[in-house]
């Protein structure tokens, strides 16, 4: 039979796109040395913006502590992590730290995280962990009274110490930042407590370490089911949505938290977006939006592995529910102010790992391979007065054989990302690589960057 003859046939199509997704596991899951991204473009060269400004002491070493909150499993001997990939029905925090390579000291750490090609290596590790609090298991149990069923009393109080807890931590790193401000991040598909660690610590670093930084980490990671876990993990996505929920309120109701930043990637996305539908429609019938409840600044969806459609659904589920109660009756013509909210969406239609994922789920198109040129007009049409909130950034230039973490691999994608979060900064002013397509797309343009 010809090789063309065989590359037509459904079997064999299929059994190519299996092969491709074993070698995306392969090549994301089994490295064992995770060097330091590369340097952000926003820190090279002769005019480069300083990295480390007014950091207290504590912080200038070469390690860093994270927050961390889970509704992941303990880990066992033969996990050799802290959690593993199973599910926890009761959330946890506490305290992780990232290493930034063997016998390093700060002034090496700074000088090597502020060139293009580093003479010394950096090298990722995970330090100590240690669980602070853990609320109680879901369902939380319940009373029986004359009047109907309610929360059991030793439940809800064991609920309050937990989060009485857990805002007690974010207040003690609160005092020691720079910025009264929280950046969490939701990691994706086929992540260990260790990657999502490791993310995280080196986005942090390069956020010049001014934030309490944190991750929410899911039960990802399995190997059960179909496709190395995929659909496995997808489901632990939809379990987790509840805990994360938790999470955000919690932190929001921490007194001395002026602003959050959501950060997420990959299936991690659907878990962050799912989350915040449920406190958007919550914010909403107390008769408030959602980030002035909740403090959100800036939401951040980095290779977004969800259909288009199921997206649009849900993050933009409110805008066509005029009959939902704005506070005590519905208010059809409420204002959505847009002035500081920000929802950033990278995408890239060279995104191998979503392409799989395209053909697993029979989605027409992932939202993180995003193409203006493929959408209607009616969606074209839609789309202008999002530009008040909402960019939708297309990676060109993308590092790495999958293309799937371009926001670590790719200085220039990794620069505009400091640029949302660190400085503020909008499509379109000075500080971001951006090339406007037409509003609210816009194209990452590898900034030049001067002799170093």
């Amino acid at each position: 039979m010809s090789q063309q003859h065989w590359s037509n046939d459904p079997a064999y199509r299929c059994l190519r796109h299996v092969a491709m997704l074993v070698a995306i596991v392969l090549v994301t899951g089994c490295s064992t040395v995770v060097p330091l991204m590369p340097t952000p473009t926003v820190y090279l060269g002769q005019s480069a913006k300083p990295l480390f400004l007014d950091i207290p002491a504590d912080s200038k070493k070469p390690s860093i502590d994270l927050l961390y909150i889970t509704d992941r499993a303990p880990g066992t001997e033969a996990d050799k992590l802290p959690y593993s990939a199973d599910r926890s029905r009761s959330m946890a925090f506490g305290s992780v730290t990232v290493g930034f390579g063997e016998g390093i000291d700060w002034s090496t750490l700074v000088a090597q995280s502020t060139v293009s090609k580093r003479s010394v290596p950096l090298e990722l590790t995970l330090g100590p962990t240690t669980e602070l609090g853990r609320f109680p298991p879901i369902a939380y149990d319940l009373a029986v009274t004359p009047e109907g069923v309610t929360r059991a009393p030793a439940v809800v109080e064991a609920h309050e110490k937990a989060a009485a807890k857990l805002q007690a931590e974010v207040t003690r790193r609160l005092a020691a930042a720079p910025r009264k401000e929280v950046v969490l991040f939701v990691h994706g598909y086929h992540n260990t407590f260790q990657d999502a660690s490791l993310t995280m610590g080196e986005l942090c670093h390069f956020l010049g370490r001014e934030f309490v930084c944190a991750i929410f980490t899911w039960p990802a990671g399995g190997s059960r089911g179909l496709f190395f876990g995929y659909n496995v993990d997808r489901e632990s996505g939809e379990f987790a949505v509840h805990h994360l929920k938790q999470a955000i309120r919690i932190i929001a109701d921490t007194p001395g938290v002026e602003r959050i930043h959501l950060l997420a990637h990959s299936r991690g996305t659907d878990v962050l977006i799912s989350a915040l539908r449920e406190l958007n429609i919550e914010a909403y019938v107390t008769g408030t939006l959602l980030e002035p409840r909740f403090k959100i600044r800036n939401v951040v969806l980095m290779s977004p592995d969800l259909d288009f459609d199921v997206a649009a659904a849900k993050i933009f589920g409110i805008f066509s529910d005029p009959d939902i109660p704005y506070g005590k009756a519905p208010d059809p013509w409420v204002v959505f102010p847009t002035s500081k909210f920000r929802l950033t969406v990278y995408t890239s239609t060279g995104d191998k790992a979503l392409g799989v994922a395209e053909y697993l789920m029979g989605s027409l198109r992932r939202l993180g391979r995003l193409d203006e040129t493929k959408l209607s007009k009616e969606q074209l049409a839609a789309s202008p007065p999002l530009a008040g909130f909402a960019a939708f950034v297309q990676v060109t230039n993308r590092s790495g054989f999958i293309g799937h973490s371009y926001f670590l691999s790719d200085p220039a994608v990794s620069s505009d990302l400091v640029a949302v979060v660190r400085y503020g900064l909008r499509p379109g002013d000075p500080g971001r690589p951006l090339e406007e397509i037409s509003r609210p797309y816009w194209k990452i343009v590898p900034p030049r960057v001067d002799t170093e």
